[in-house]
C-alpha cells in the first residue's frame, strides 16, 4: 500500500510557546530573575540552614546545567517546570525537606564500565 500525503509526514513542529531561540532564552533569564529573587523569601520562609549566597549558587548551577540545550521547544518545557517549581515554593505547598534535597552534596559520577562498577559495588 502506497502513504497517500507523504509531504504531511515531514510536518514542522510547532514550538510551545517561544518562536525562537532568542525568545526562548528570554524567558530563561525571566524566570532566572524570579528565582533569584525569591531565595532569600524561601531561605527565610523554610527556616533553611543555608545562607542567601548558597541559594543562589544552587540556583545558578540548577540552571547551569541545561546551559546546553538549544532545541526552543525543550526549553520551553523546561521553563514551564521550573515556573511550576518556582509557584510551589512561593505558595509553600513544598515542605522544608522538599527544598532541602536540592542542597545535597554534588554527587560523585557513576562508573561506567565494568570493572569501575564492580569495584564501587554497582550492578552492571
Amino acid at each position: 500500500m502506497a502513504v497517500a500525503g507523504k509531504g504531511a509526514l515531514s510536518a514542522a513542529v510547532k514550538p510551545i510557546f517561544s518562536r525562537d531561540l532568542g525568545e526562548a532564552k528570554r524567558r530563561v533569564r525571566e524566570l532566572y530573575r524570579a528565582w533569584y529573587r525569591e531565595v532569600p523569601n524561601a531561605v527565610h520562609l523554610y527556616q533553611l540552614d543555608i545562607t542567601v549566597k548558597q541559594g543562589r549558587n544552587k540556583v545558578r548551577e540548577m540552571f547551569m546545567k541545561n546551559a546546553h540545550i538549544r532545541d526552543p521547544r525543550v526549553i520551553d518545557m523546561l521553563v514551564i517546570k521550573g515556573k511550576m517549581e518556582l509557584q510551589e515554593t512561593i505558595h509553600v505547598w513544598k515542605q522544608r525537606t522538599h527544598v532541602m534535597r536540592y542542597f545535597h552534596e554534588t554527587e560523585t559520577p557513576r562508573p561506567k564500565d565494568f570493572l569501575s562498577k564492580f569495584y564501587a559495588g554497582h550492578d552492571p
